[in-house]
């Protein structure tokens, strides 16, 4: 399968999406939004694949909708786009957040306005020394989608959530760190490296208690610890009735790397 302006790689457990308008700065535009619904359908589909990294060709990540879109005609154009393209941004982020498989984005460059919380919606950020983040829908008029105002308060929290909205501030890779926003910064060279080496690592585990794991953990701010105790009760029964945790075990005592089937 093949789309105009998404790549798909699959290599060793790991399918890499790679949004691919590096001239306008990976924009989403045209039918690149479904592009990304088809390509998250795809790889949430396959069975092979274990982990999914998100990344930008060329300079930039993604800075969010193309303004060349939006500035050519009326308030209803305007209407007739954000219409159209609603259904793709929501099943989107829907996808990555139900997909049983950790998505990485790999942020190489400014992530911005629908790039950022594309960004955010993911499990994990990767983030080189050159990436920036900005919420920076207010400066144009519009309010944040891409799922910002669900994800970017659980990591940053509430206040620094509206400070980020509210100003459209554009934060670095370093205080996008120490605010909570990404997991790691690294050298804009070792960018590609950092992060296939964390998705092989992640890919090589066993992928039913990930799963489960992905799902209990979006659940930490609802559930309380009697809550989490019985899930947590639930998901190692079901661990016990599979090949896999044999297998873990097996290769424990046999010293040697466990090749977990996800059965």
């Amino acid at each position: 399968m093949s789309w105009e302006h998404i790549l798909l790689e699959r290599r060793d457990g790991t399918a890499t999406i790679t949004l691919n308008r590096p001239e306008q700065y990976n924009a989403f535009a045209g039918l690149m939004r479904q592009e990304i619904v088809e390509a998250l359908d795809a790889v949430a589909r396959d069975r092979d694949v274990r982990v999914v990294i998100i990344t930008g060709a060329g300079k930039a990540f993604c800075v969010g909708g193309d303004v060349n879109e939006f500035v050519s005609g009326t308030t209803r154009a305007l209407e007739e786009h954000v219409s159209s393209e609603r259904h793709a941004m929501c099943k989107a982020a829907l996808l990555i957040n139900s997909m049983e498989k950790p998505v990485i984005a790999s942020v190489n460059g400014v992530a911005a306005g629908g790039g950022c919380n594309l960004a955010l919606a993911c499990d994990i950020r990767i983030a080189s020394v050159k990436a920036r983040f900005g919420q920076v829908f207010v400066k144009r008029g519009v309010h944040p989608d891409w799922g910002g105002i669900y994800f970017l308060p659980r990591l940053v929290g509430y206040s620094k959530a509206a400070e980020l909205i509210f100003s459209g501030e554009v934060v670095g890779a370093e205080e996008a760190l120490r605010i909570g926003m990404v997991n790691q910064v690294v050298p804009h060279e070792e960018l590609v490296r950092t992060t296939r080496d964390l998705a092989e690592r992640i890919a090589k585990n066993a992928p039913i208690p990930i799963a489960f794991a992905k799902r209990g953990l979006q659940n930490f701010q609802k559930w309380d610890l009697p809550q989490a105790l019985d899930y947590e009760a639930y998901v190692l029964e079901v661990c016990k009735k599979s090949e896999d945790l044999m297998e873990g075990f097996a290769s424990f005592l046999e010293k040697r790397d466990p090749v977990f089937k996800g059965r």
